[in-house]
């Protein structure tokens, strides 16, 4: 098969689209076709040479696809060869095929076509596993997301206001807060030209968020603090703005705030399996139901990796990213 590789970490550059051996199914996994793939921020540190996958995953980028089975490994009950599904990966979304935990896939939801299915994975998987089963949002609370236009966002505002739920965004420039207005944000705050503490303590009547989505890290570390509700619960997903900051422990005394901090690709088999789960139960009848939708900003073919991921440095996306395979 053919996948894109990394010979040497990099620039976009770095990307290689090469003749590789076929993955080989193992206990438990089946082996998927490849139809898409979706761009991920985590792909780019991987490329950058900051993010090496775990331990026995694939070397190959790309943490979620859409695709069809070919093969079912030992061990495998409830899915069949020519299924088509979507699934989350610890890596190897970029390639002609691609072996699967069986534990992580999910069916392609009705009303979504093969190829956009793979923009759901991994935004799903790390919304409802962060807002909602580890922050408990819930209805009539205030959830600030941070790039509220990227994938991780689109996908949040929806999520959120599907269950009940007021919304602020921050995101840069008018273009991308319109976007987020029409999937339902409530609030939003053009972080280039102003303070998301101040404009969401005035949206809130000086209470504060009861739940932060953070994909930025050490730079609003403070600030996240500051913006929190009492029993707030802030939710650290990324580090686009690094990785250490100096935390004022009495603002979070004072507020009896909570602090956590996920990633889903190192996490064992069975955790991601449970979060497949609930995305499965929770996520998959709104997504049918048209309550929630994938965002797509655009697809280039599979080989052109690099410039999906010089897209994706731009941030002039909205929503996903996705890499179709043209072989399919």
């Amino acid at each position: 098969m053919y996948a894109i590789t990394i010979p040497q970490p990099g620039g976009p550059e770095a990307l290689v689209w090469a003749e590789v051996p076929d993955p080989v199914v193992g206990e438990g996994e089946v082996l998927v076709d490849v139809v898409s793939s979706a761009v991920n921020r985590a792909d780019v540190l991987q490329r950058q040479g900051f993010y090496n996958p775990p331990p026995g995953a694939s070397p190959f980028p790309g943490l979620e696809c859409a695709g069809r089975i070919s093969a079912v490994g030992p061990g495998v009950s409830g899915w069949s060869v020519g299924d088509e599904v979507c699934a989350l990966l610890a890596g190897g979304g970029y390639a002609e095929k691609v072996a699967v935990p069986a534990g992580q896939l999910l069916p392609v939801p009705e009303g979504v076509d093969l190829a956009t299915a793979a923009a759901l994975p991994e935004v799903t998987a790390t919304v409802w596993s962060n807002v909602f089963m580890v922050a408990h949002l819930r209805p009539g609370e205030t959830l600030l997301v941070h790039g509220g236009s990227s994938g991780i966002g689109t996908m949040a505002i929806q999520l959120a206001k599907a269950v009940g739920a007021r919304v602020a965004v921050t995101a840069g420039g008018p273009e991308k807060l319109a976007r987020c207005a029409e999937l339902g944000a409530d609030v939003l705050i053009d972080y280039r030209e102003q303070d998301f503490v101040q404009e969401l303590r005035r949206a809130t009547d000086g209470a504060g968020a009861d739940v932060i989505l953070d994909i930025i890290g050490a730079k609003y570390l403070d600030r996240n603090v500051k913006a929190l509700a009492v029993n707030g619960r802030l939710a650290i997903i990324g580090l686009q703005g690094g990785v250490k900051g100096e935390l004022n422990l009495n603002a979070l005394l004072r507020k009896r705030a909570a602090i956590t901090a996920t990633s889903l690709r190192g996490r064992p088999l069975a955790e991601k399996a449970a979060i497949v789960a609930a995305v499965r139960e929770h996520v998959w009848p709104l997504i049918a139901g048209g309550v929630v939708r994938p965002i797509v900003d655009r697809s280039l073919p599979l080989p052109d990796a690099a410039e999906a991921h010089r897209v994706l440095e731009s941030s002039a996306h909205i929503g996903k990213v996705l890499l179709r395979n043209p072989a399919a």
